[in-house]
């Protein structure tokens, strides 16, 4: 698409055309204007009626001729009977062709999707919704067929419009759609011819303040962006026309060359952020899928051996059950044997106890002796202790409590000799005193 066809700026108009071209007038324009009222060229004439005023005149011959010839005789009468009867005749003829007239000129057909505005004596009656209609009423006529249906796209390019820096766009490409809800409204109005220059003029306005609050590296952001304020906006201007705004956007803007420039090198920029942060990405894909790779491999060999540890502690748990079974076999063996022995003892105590009681039975028999024997080795133990007891030796001194020195060594030297005599008398013999004892007493 070429710039100058980008730019076009969408016109509104209205035509004057047949009823044969409104339908294609209405959907489709006429050398790129938008048509969305046409002014219907009108069939209807006032020359039904001049067969009304023919038939009538030959009506009122005929009524005439029929009183001729009640007045006279002969061939005058035949001739004025002939001529009332062709004078009755085309008068007929003639009402009938004008009635037919008159009801194939009132007939009205409105195109689905449009109204028609009525009008009689050029004042506005009512509004005539689509299908046939007729229109009885010789004055009664269609002034304006207007597309109510239809949401008639338009586009409105706005060029050197300053941004927020004050830097001139070279155009900002706005689209809108609009429906006419109102017939009777808007053509009497506005019009379309002056609609256009309304609509024109309203987006302008909308635009240049939409594009000063955007800054000159942003105005690619109004590609797209919600118009939802600016639609509210037109809304509120163009309702006392009966038009109501269904959808706007922003499809295109045209930035100046250096900053077209600019932004094509921000671009390249990007795009080789982009294709860097790509191979990045790459790069970290075949990092993470390594690790996983290891990940997965270390998970394996963790499994490996938790099996193996696993089979290492059913066989140690296979092992103790084993030596838990040979421990319970030895002990039960054990057991057994001390038990056996147990037996045996007790076997070998009983015995024993019987061969007791058998040895006390002998003893009880031989009780008498026992007790002399008893007392006979009693006498003798008392004979012994009797000569091994010590003899007490009393050494008497001056009635004084004080002893001399002489004394006391006198005595100690005589004691060990005392004490040795008693000991070999009390040996069961007196044995001769050694050489130099003597007797103490």
């Amino acid at each position: 698409m070429s710039s100058a066809r980008m730019h076009r700026r969408s016109v509104i108009s209205e035509a004057v055309a047949p009823w044969g071209d409104i339908a294609r007038l209405l959907r489709g324009g006429e050398a790129g204007t938008l048509l969305p009222v046409i002014i219907p060229k009108h069939r209807r004439r006032l020359w039904w009626m001049l067969p009304f005023w023919a038939g009538a005149y030959a009506l009122l011959s005929g009524v005439m001729l029929t009183l001729k010839e009640s007045g006279s005789d002969g061939l005058g009468g035949m001739a004025a009977g002939a001529l009332a009867t062709f004078s009755y005749t085309v008068g007929v003829l003639l009402l009938v062709a004008g009635g037919l007239w008159w009801w194939r000129s009132s007939i009205v057909e409105i195109e689905q999707g449009t109204n028609g505005v009525l009008t009689r004596y050029g004042a506005v009656v009512r509004t005539l919704d689509a299908g046939r209609h007729y229109l009885w009423h010789p004055w009664s006529r269609v002034d304006f067929v207007v597309d109510t249906a239809t949401e008639i796209p338009y586009s409105a390019p706005v060029m050197a419009c300053p941004t927020q820096e004050n830097v001139p766009l070279r155009s900002i490409e706005f689209f809108l759609k609009f429906r006419i809800t109102d017939a009777v409204l808007f053509v009497r109005t506005i019009g379309a011819g002056n609609f256009d220059l309304v609509l024109s003029s309203a987006v302008q306005d909308a635009i240049r303040q939409r594009a000063r609050r955007v800054r000159t590296e942003r105005a690619y952001d109004l590609r797209g962006s919600d118009v939802a304020d600016m639609q509210d906006l037109l809304n509120h201007q163009l309702s006392r026309y009966g038009v109501r705004i269904t959808g706007c956007n922003i499809p295109d803007v045209q930035l100046p060359a250096q900053y077209q420039q600019h932004l094509a090198t921000r671009e390249q920029v990007a795009k080789e952020s982009t294709a860097y942060e790509q191979e990045w990405g790459l790069i970290r894909k075949r990092r993470i899928d390594s690790l996983g790779m290891d990940i997965e491999r270390a998970k394996k060999i963790r499994d490996a051996r938790i099996v193996e540890v696993r089979a290492a502690l059913n066989r140690a748990r296979e092992e103790v059950a084993q030596l838990l079974e040979r421990q319970e076999t030895e002990a039960q063996r054990v057991r057994f044997e001390i038990e056996t022995r147990g037996r045996s003892g007790l076997i070998a105590a009983e015995n024993e106890a019987r061969a007791q009681q058998a040895l006390a039975k002998a003893y009880r028999d031989n009780r008498a002796v026992l007790q002399y024997e008893l007392a006979r080795r009693r006498l003798e133990v008392g004979a012994g202790l009797a000569g091994k007891a010590p003899r007490p030796v009393v050494v008497r001194t001056d009635g004084g409590t004080d002893t001399s020195a002489l004394s006391t060594l006198f005595t100690a030297q005589l004691l060990p000799r005392l004490t040795a005599g008693d000991r070999l008398v009390t040996g069961g013999a007196v044995r001769p005193a050694e050489d130099g004892d003597h007797d103490p007493r």
